[in-house]
């Protein structure tokens, strides 16, 4: 299992320095570390440090969270393009039994190292197989929140109950410094109630969050309200399932009354907006009126076999021409809310926010450095930093990459594990799978 291992004390300067600290400040000045934490943001401190960066033609950001994805489907990107939902998944459930840890781990690595070189330091999963995944979080350096799919047992190709899987993975992997092991059932359409109660009292004895799929098609939501009688919030509702700690991916199809009882609950939204789109799940998730009940809202690519991009990037981008076309409102989710949301209010979804989100003194050393004089982000005046984040850079534009203040991406190339090695692997284990794929 990893161990932090932070590069000691290090000193940006000259950095434009985005802090999404409560003012929102840019601003030029040095960004300290020391032993994995922030310790200076703005002048220095003159404390003597261990090595000093020239950053003068950087931008420092916050490290993105993506707050939904399924990391190991990385091989399977491509797979099943141009098909509705059903279709989708109709498809990917005939691989799910071929599936080895070989190739989980292989699609994590892949994942992972996308992600990374996109400036994403922290992502919340929901798989099964999640000891590959977390081996492969240990491996590149990232902070990995990785939920164990949970789901009735006569709909499962796992092996044993899931719930008890999940309660062994937690065990196995709670003291590591990068890896945040917790729940995950994977929806209400495969969920009984008596294995969404057990998911989620095993969450609450275990400290963990509680990560599902709520409310992403109308079909979902339709056969669930014949089935039971409520629609899928409602219900979880009624058997006494929802509450704090909990990250509800997708949200599409939510009444106003869902939306105002999930804020009441203090359940966070997981929006997903490029796998939406692509998917043709219809509807438009309610994000505007999800803040304004005071529910968080998060950023999530889904994973990379039905976006097909782990881009926090383009997430943003998105993510912001949907609701401003939808709604007929230009001024809808700004650039500054979409950056909010690809870092503090990722941070808050996570239960971390103390830890994650912003540069300030006192949190996790994790931040991208962004190349100023990269095309997407030109001209490079502060008062536009945000919006060239939100709305035109591009995931080359990321020079390094920090976790914990360990240098996880340097110059482009990953710091911990060696491209090429991860790219062999991954074609070697994609080949089984994909020769087993009907067209």
């Amino acid at each position: 299992m990893a161990t932090d291992r932070p590069s000691g004390s290090l000193r940006f300067t000259g950095a434009l320095l985005i802090t999404q600290d409560p003012e929102r400040r840019v601003l030029r000045g040095d960004l300290e570390f020391r032993d994995g934490r922030i310790t200076s943001v703005g002048p220095s401190t003159g404390d003597s440090v261990e090595e000093t960066v020239d950053a003068s033609g950087l931008a420092i950001v916050p490290g993105f969270i993506n707050t939904h994805g399924h990391v190991a489907m990385t091989l399977l990107r491509g797979i099943a393009d141009d098909r509705d939902l059903g279709a989708f998944l109709e498809r990917l459930f005939a691989l799910d039994a071929r599936r080895t840890e070989v190739d989980l781990e292989a699609g994590a690595a892949l994942g992972i190292a996308e992600m990374l070189l996109g400036g994403t330091t922290s992502f919340l999963d929901l798989y099964y197989g999640e000891d590959a995944v977390a081996r492969a979080v240990s491996g590149l350096g990232i902070r990995g929140f990785l939920g164990w799919a949970v789901l009735d047992p006569d709909k499962t190709t796992q092996r044993g109950r899931p719930v008890d899987n999940a309660r062994a993975f937690i065990e196995r992997w709670s003291s590591d410094p990068l890896v945040h092991p917790l729940v995950a059932p994977q929806g209400v359409y495969v969920c009984s109630e008596e294995t969404w109660l057990a998911a989620r009292d095993l969450a609450q004895r275990s400290g963990t969050l509680l990560h599902y799929h709520l409310s992403e098609t109308r079909s979902e939501v339709h056969n669930h309200e014949r089935a039971t009688g409520r629609r899928p919030p409602l219900w979880l509702e009624s058997i006494g399932a929802l509450g704090p700690g909990q990250v509800a991916a997708h949200g599409v199809w939510l009444t106003k009354a869902e939306i105002e009882l999930l804020a009441r609950r203090g359940v966070g939204v997981a929006h997903c907006p490029s796998s939406n789109l692509k998917l043709a799940t219809g509807g438009v998730c309610p994000v505007v009126e999800l803040r304004e009940a005071g529910a968080v809202v998060g950023l999530g690519t889904d994973s990379a076999a039905s976006n097909n991009s782990l881009s926090m990037l383009h997430e943003m981008r998105v993510a912001g021409l949907l609701q401003k076309h939808h709604r007929w409102d230009a001024a809808a989710l700004s650039a500054q809310q979409l950056l909010d949301m690809a870092t503090l209010e990722g941070a808050k979804l996570l239960g971390r926010s103390g830890e994650l989100g912003s540069l300030e003194p006192g949190k996790r050393a994790d931040f991208s450095c962004f190349r100023l004089d990269h095309p997407s982000l030109s001209p490079a005046r502060p008062e536009a930093i945000v919006s060239h984040l939100a709305y035109s850079a591009s995931d080359e534009a990321v020079d390094s990459v920090y976790v914990g203040g360990r240098c996880v991406v340097r110059h482009r190339k990953l710091e911990l594990r060696d491209w090429a090695d991860v790219r062999s692997a991954a074609e070697a284990a994609s080949e089984p799978l994909w020769g087993s794929a009907n067209p």
